[in-house]
């Protein structure tokens, strides 16, 4: 008899041993961090939980304070009636948000427009300013009257001219020394014209016959 109670104890201590044990291991096993609640997977997570759900726009009930919404007689409206409100002002602030970048787009491209417009003047300007000097150039050419700067004793085939005026031209055609016609009888400051004719620029010094001439430097 006391052989059997001695057995039954021993059965009996071993039993609550191992569910002591078992109790144990479930409490090590509770407090074990799952896979999911890591510290690395968890900010991935929600950062693509958040890229997945965009963020909803505020109602007209969230933006206003409480006692503006009673004010203005909204929480009169239905739920039905308030997101069709809803609905409208969100497509009236897309609309002038379309609106408003229409306009700016429209101004910025006529000043562009402006701009151009000016410097195609501008241009215009220069290149009749060019034009209207180069012709003042030419006619002035065509009938110029000046003296000689300083004295001359006469053209002998190739000689180099300077007038008052500031413009130098050279003799060329080919004049005989021996020809009397071509010795200035007035040397001091003679008067000089230029003529533009067909075969090119004759000159006529004070006392001499005229010969051709080419310019050197003008004025």
């Amino acid at each position: 008899m006391v052989s059997y109670c001695l057995r039954f104890g021993v059965v009996i201590l071993i039993s609550l041993f191992a569910v002591s044990s078992v109790r144990s291991q479930e409490a090590v096993e509770t407090t074990k961090p799952s896979e999911e609640s890591t510290p690395e997977a968890s900010p991935a997570k929600a950062k693509a939980s958040k890229e997945e759900t965009p963020k909803p726009a505020k109602s007209l009930e969230e933006q206003m304070r409480p006692e503006e919404f009673k004010s203005a007689g909204l929480d009169k409206l239905s739920e039905d009636e308030l997101q069709h409100l809803d609905a409208y002002l969100q497509g009236y602030r897309e609309s002038a948000k379309k609106k408003a970048a229409e306009q700016a787009n429209a101004k910025a491209q006529d000043e562009i427009k402006k701009a151009n417009e000016k410097t195609e003047k501008a241009e215009q300007a220069t290149a009749e300013a060019k034009k209207d000097a180069a012709v003042s150039a030419r006619t002035k050419l065509d009938t110029l009257v000046s003296r000689v700067d300083g004295n001359i004793d006469g053209v002998t085939g190739h000689t180099i001219i300077r007038l008052e005026d500031g413009s130098v031209w050279k003799q060329v055609n080919a004049v005989d020394r021996s020809d009397n016609r071509y010795r200035a009888t007035v040397t001091d400051h003679p008067t000089a014209v230029v003529l533009h004719t067909t075969f090119g620029y004759k000159m006529r010094i004070e006392g001499m016959p005229e010969f051709y001439v080419d310019p050197v430097a003008t004025p």
